[in-house]
């Protein structure tokens, strides 16, 4: 199974509700698959006061009211009735979501719905039918990337439920995905995947620091920050395989030349993340993603998701760490046109990643500077 999994977001965001494409198939499944969701929702309360509940169901149930008291309480994010009801999926994931782009482009293709606006991915609740859907896109010789989710937001249209693939994640996934889905409600701006993935994994990495520094769970605030350090040491490689495709396809070059210096170029960065890897102890972390197809609509996926996490720090940074500022800035740079946003980022972003400020050093499991 393709999935995105870094060690501290084991999931993507997909906002499937709403994502009314004009083909009607794709509207009938959409609709479909929320309302079966939906009608499947049963009371958190009430199965934590069934006996008949299994004791894990009930100590999973109890860690995710926690982790969502801490982010109504601590982080300022909506209590709107989301995640207060659960649903038994019976499969492995709720949506399946397809990215693309061209074979030598590493931009990714847009979908544009209502509500939700455009989007860099499309979401299926049938594994099948977005796999049917890649596989037409790639005939017609697109990269594409096919990524089970372990969650979706609708924005707070609908009361999201707490679905059996969120419980099934280790405590700190759990707790970091409910963080990350309540920001998308906290703010999204129509048409700027980017920016609102990158907004949510922000206040994801600040909300589980602050989380587990609160638990007093020390251990497990080191093993979040050494995967935080790990991830960006792996985001500076695919940014710059990024780049050495960029020059691969900016090339006067014929299309087969272009191939073999874009297979190239994938080649150096697994060589790259094995010499990295190299000097790793402690769980695989990276290894199944490298170990799939690497192509431009995999890579774009990824960048995706982080490309302003550092910027955004350094703005919530600015407001002394202060989250409903913070909020409040985040919104005014949504009511920007997205030239103008744009621009404010570029003025703001810095040379790479920046990780929490507090903390362990990555891998020593002790205290550590600011970084």
């Amino acid at each position: 199974m393709d999935r995105l999994a870094w060690p501290a977001r084991l999931f993507i965001t997909g906002i499937a509700t709403l994502q009314a494409a004009c083909h009607p198939l794709y509207l009938a499944q959409a609709t479909a698959g929320q309302i079966a969701i939906l009608n499947a929702r049963q009371p958190v309360a009430r199965l934590e006061a069934d006996p008949a509940t299994p004791a894990w169901l009930r100590a999973r149930l109890a860690l995710a009211g926690e982790a969502l008291a801490f982010a109504h309480e601590a982080l300022a994010l909506p209590d709107n009735g989301s995640y207060r009801q659960y649903v038994d999926l019976g499969r492995e994931f709720p949506v399946w979501n397809v990215f693309a782009a061209p074979e030598f482009a590493l931009e990714l293709q847009t979908w544009c719905f209502p509500v939700a606006g455009c989007t860099a991915y499309r979401g299926y609740f049938d594994e099948a039918r977005a796999r049917a859907f890649a596989a037409g896109l790639a005939a017609r010789g697109e990269d594409v990337f096919v990524a089970g989710a372990s969650a979706y937001s609708t924005l707070g249209f609908f009361r999201d439920p707490l679905l059996s693939s969120v419980v099934a994640l280790p405590d700190a996934s759990l707790a970091g995905l409910l963080f990350h889905e309540l920001a998308h409600q906290q703010f999204y701006v129509s048409g700027d995947t980017v920016f609102n993935e990158s907004f949510a994994t922000l206040v994801e990495q600040e909300g589980m620091v602050r989380w587990l520094t609160a638990r007093g769970d020390a251990a497990a605030l080191c093993l979040y920050l050494d995967g935080l350090a790990r991830e960006r040491e792996v985001h500076a490689l695919l940014d710059e395989a990024r780049q050495r495709l960029r020059a691969v396809y900016a090339a006067a070059a014929g299309e087969e030349q272009q191939r073999a210096a874009k297979a190239a170029a994938i080649a150096q960065l697994r060589q790259r993340y094995a010499t990295l890897r190299a000097g790793w102890q402690g769980p695989p972390y990276f290894d199944g993603w490298f170990a799939g197809t690497i192509n431009n609509a995999r890579l774009g996926a990824v960048a995706a998701y982080d490309r302003h996490v550092g910027t955004l720090r350094v703005i919530l940074e600015s407001e002394g760490g202060d989250l409903p500022a913070f909020y409040r800035r985040v919104a005014r740079l949504g009511r920007l046109p997205a030239a103008d946003r744009a621009e404010v980022l570029r003025e703001i972003r810095q040379p790479s990643l920046r990780g929490p400020g507090t903390g362990c050093a990555p891998g020593r499991g002790g205290p550590a500077a600011a970084n």
